[in-house]
């Protein structure tokens, strides 16, 4: 892997849909870069601090959202003297994100009042009364022809479902839900799945003409669901649960037909591979060098050099875990990541209670694949959008990526360099990494049809 030199940032930084393009946020200014030699080619300045970035999904518009002033700024790359600014008075600005057709801004109010489309074709605005969340709540269907936005009133939850060609409503209806956390359609836009509130175990299938296809409850007097995610193929439903347990249900008959454990002690008999991270000393031969004593005496100083490598373990072995206290909210237990691989073949988990595990299940053999073992909590984690790859960090200066062939360990050559976020582009040729207020970029050589990768790479 080919690592670029460190650019500063002071806030949100992503790839453009096309993969062309780098916007940064550096304070109020920002910053389009190319892919390729990394040089500015666009620089816009805002009026106040860039809180949020945004690219339309056609890569030639992007909005910033300056959540203190509140405003949201919209800028053009193929026109640069085109400018955008929306502006809610005193209903503010919590949240804004474009349509499909990257030619509408939905923004959300403080306080949740109401839920504006704002058109940059003709200036036209469509109003939706009492969104139920700020950045959550809204789906678009894949095709992009229709909007689904969660609504709240008279104490009960609702979903508005919007024509984006129009923005007219085109159906309303209720959801038998106590208090409805987020919603998403199925990737064939057939279904609409809603998850309830954490105090009660609930996930609801919806038709898009209102009709509950389905109601899943794996259990009752309990933390309920904390993480949903379909398949990239649409036909499985992943739940995670705060009972640490993930539980899949498929698309025909909504029937779970698997159900994976995370347990503090894995036992045999298992075949996953587990993968430990340890620290190794690098051995430098110094037999040949003169030194003198004084030199000598103070290499002995503590935290020496060292390399990363993975160590395969056998079994049985026991992680650390942390158990949550019981007069605290929102306890840190039950599975808090949760991501597809792009083939659907592939999902990996993390129980909060064990924060430096990562756990990979192959569905199609509905057993554990791998479980990788950091010294530190992982901080982020993210499939290949290509090949069957996953890539992790926890803070540390180093990379840890693993296939079906094995697990590795890559070191990031820039000093003081802290990996605490990363995102693939779309083509998956290209890694970003940030620090806390520096980024660099990586290319990820294409992965071959059998990699053999060693594990102190």
């Amino acid at each position: 892997m080919e690592f670029t030199e460190a650019y500063k940032q002071t806030g949100p930084c992503c790839f453009s849909p096309n993969a062309r393009y780098i916007a940064v946020a550096v304070d109020y200014r920002l910053m389009i870069r190319d892919t390729l030699s990394f040089k500015v080619v666009q620089l816009f300045s805002c009026l106040d601090k860039i809180s949020y970035i945004e690219w339309a999904l056609d890569s030639e518009y992007i909005l910033c959202g300056l959540y203190k002033r509140p405003m949201i700024q919209a800028w053009s790359l193929t026109q640069p003297e085109w400018t955008c600014k929306i502006d809610e008075g005193p209903a503010g600005i919590a949240y804004a994100r474009w349509s499909p057709d990257s030619r509408h801004i939905l923004t959300t109010s403080k306080f949740q009042l109401r839920l504006t489309v704002w058109s940059l074709v003709n200036t036209a605005c469509v109003h939706v009364q009492w969104p139920k969340h700020g950045s959550k709540g809204v789906s678009f269907t894949k095709d992009g022809k229709f909007a689904a936005i969660c609504t709240r009133r008279d104490c009960k939850d609702y979903i508005n479902l919007l024509s984006c060609h129009s923005w007219e409503i085109m159906g309303v209806f209720a959801v038998d839900t106590l208090d409805m956390t987020d919603i998403q359609w199925s990737p064939d836009d057939s279904a609409i799945v809603i998850g309830d509130s954490p105090l009660e175990y609930k996930v609801l299938i919806y038709s898009p003409d209102g009709r509950c296809l389905f109601k899943y409850q794996a259990y009752e007097s309990g933390l309920g669901v904390k993480s949903v995610s379909w398949s990239p193929c649409g036909q499985f439903l992943a739940v995670g649960s705060y009972d640490q347990m993930l539980r899949v249900l498929n698309h025909l008959t909504w029937k779970t037909f698997a159900e994976f454990m995370h347990l503090s002690t894995v036992r045999a008999p298992c075949c996953a591979a587990v993968f430990k991270e340890v620290d190794e000393p690098l051995q430098l031969d110094m037999s040949e060098l003169c030194l003198d004593d004084d030199f000598m005496g103070g290499s002995d100083a503590p935290g020496g050099h060292f390399k990363v490598r993975y160590e395969v373990m056998e079994v049985p072995i026991t992680f650390p875990f942390q158990k949550p206290p019981a007069d605290k909210p929102n306890p840190k237990q039950g599975i808090g990541l949760l991501s597809w691989s792009n083939d659907s073949q592939y999902i990996c988990t993390r129980n909060d209670s064990m924060p430096t595990a990562l756990w990979i299940w192959d569905i199609c053999h509905l057993e554990l694949a791998a479980i990788l073992v950091q010294k530190d909590p992982i901080r982020a984690a993210a499939w290949d959008p290509i090949s069957t790859r996953l890539v992790l960090c926890t803070g540390s200066s180093h990379l840890y990526m693993w296939t079906p062939s094995g697990a590795y360990c890559v070191s990031n050559p820039l000093p003081q360099f802290s990996i605490t976020d990363l995102k693939w582009n779309s083509d998956g040729s290209c890694l970003l990494l940030k620090d806390k207020e520096s980024f660099c970029c990586a290319a990820v050589p294409l992965l071959p049809e059998s990699s053999d990768y060693s594990s102190d790479e």
